[in-house]
Parts: structure tokens; sequence; C-alpha cells
């Protein structure tokens, strides 16, 4: 886990330093696995209709849903290493 984390917190770093900025779908993924990776499963209330932003991000977190936090780090080191 100790060599997942490291690689993790690298992919972290490199998202921010990416040669071009990802689309829009890339970056919902991007931020699930993240949220996935460091938080767990979404328990948060689902935004209202007129947060659409919001609903976008619940709604790429709620995706990996029942994923396990290493498994939601490698699949995000997996995305940002494709990305570079």
């Amino acid at each position: 886990m100790t060599d997942l984390k490291a690689q993790f917190d690298a992919a972290v770093a490199n998202s921010k330093n990416l040669t071009a900025r990802p689309d829009n779908a890339t970056l919902l993924k991007i931020y699930g696995l993240y949220k996935q990776a460091t938080i767990g499963d979404n328990t948060e209330k689902k935004p209202g209709f007129g947060d659409m932003v919001g609903r976008a991000k619940w709604d790429a977190w709620n995706a990996n849903k029942g994923t396990s936090s290493e498994e939601a780090m490698r699949r995000y080191v997996d995305l940002i290493e494709s990305l570079r």
C-alpha cells in the first residue's frame, strides 16, 4: 500500500502539470477517482437541478461507489499516466 500511496501522491502532483487540459468528461473521471481514493463511497446528498456542476461531480464520484480505495488509486494513477 505504501508504494501505491507514493504513486498516487506523485500522480496527484503530475495531474497539475499535464501538457494539455483534459476534456470535461476526463476531468470528471479524475475527480471521481480522487474522491473515491481519498474519502471512499459518496454519502453526500445529491445537489439540486440548479447546481449542474455539483451534480456532475456528485455523479462522477458516485459512479465509483463500491470501489476500494486501493483500486481507485490504481485507476487514478493509470489515468494520469495515460494523459502525460
